[in-house]
């Protein structure tokens, strides 16, 4: 149901003052977090009803905006409370490919060490990690967009723990955003410039010294070659 501007405000609002009064790592209380709660799970109810992935990630970007006030107002608050809202939609952000509000979740709920929803068997920090680089990877996620957001998921949530094999996953995706490779698709590396062959090259070794079966070692044999040859001049 589409909510109207005094009910997105109301939400907003409420979601503000809940937060808040739970503090950094409290748990939220009263009938506007519930109300919520009993949301989410009718919507997760939805989702397990469906058998398409691709019918799942529809339904996902239909429920969403039923949480933004929720979301704007814990946000607003900076409160820091666990919030099993915020972490489920994050996730669902992430699946829908709205990428950019799904960054700005994502840095509150690593400010905040929020736990991730109940049904994940992985850390917030390698949901990010994972979701963000097969996103990436895969060409879900375009190049201006991967190259601009995933140095974000690198820097959020380089002193958390993650396993070697995701992190490495993360490097390889931005080296692969840098020349603009995505899924199977290859790469003129003579078109390469040198900037971007040497960032490209540092994240691809670094993938490749976490996790050597991470798949790179042809991309950076071809880029050391293409840095031992002189940078073409533009045609006059």
């Amino acid at each position: 149901m589409r909510q109207t501007p005094a009910q997105r405000h109301l939400q907003a609002k409420l979601a503000k003052i809940a937060s808040a009064a739970a503090g950094v790592g409290g748990e939220l209380q009263g009938s506007a977090y519930q109300l919520m709660l009993a949301q989410l799970a009718e919507h997760r109810r939805a989702l397990k009803d469906i058998q398409s992935v691709e019918r799942k990630i529809e339904a996902k970007r239909a429920f969403l905006p039923v949480y933004d006030a929720w979301i704007d107002g814990v946000l607003a608050s900076n409160g820091g409370a666990q919030d099993q809202v915020v972490t489920t939609v994050l996730v669902w952000h992430i699946d829908a490919g709205n990428y950019q509000r799904a960054i700005e979740i994502a840095e509150y709920a690593v400010t905040h060490k929020l736990a991730p929803p109940d049904q994940y068997d992985r850390n917030l920090a390698t949901i990010l990690i994972d979701e963000f680089a097969t996103a990436a990877l895969t060409g879900k996620m375009d190049r201006a967009t991967a190259r601009d957001l995933l140095p974000i998921v690198l820097h959020g949530t380089q002193g958390l723990d993650a396993p070697d094999q995701a992190r490495a996953k993360l490097h390889k995706a931005f080296g692969y955003a840098v020349i603009g490779r995505a899924g199977s698709a290859d790469v003129d590396y003579d078109k390469v410039s040198t900037d971007e062959a040497r960032l490209a090259l540092d994240h691809l070794q670094r993938a490749l010294a976490l996790f050597e079966q991470v798949g790179v070692k042809k991309d950076i044999e071809r880029l050391e070659r293409r840095l031992n040859k002189p940078e073409t001049p533009p045609a006059p």
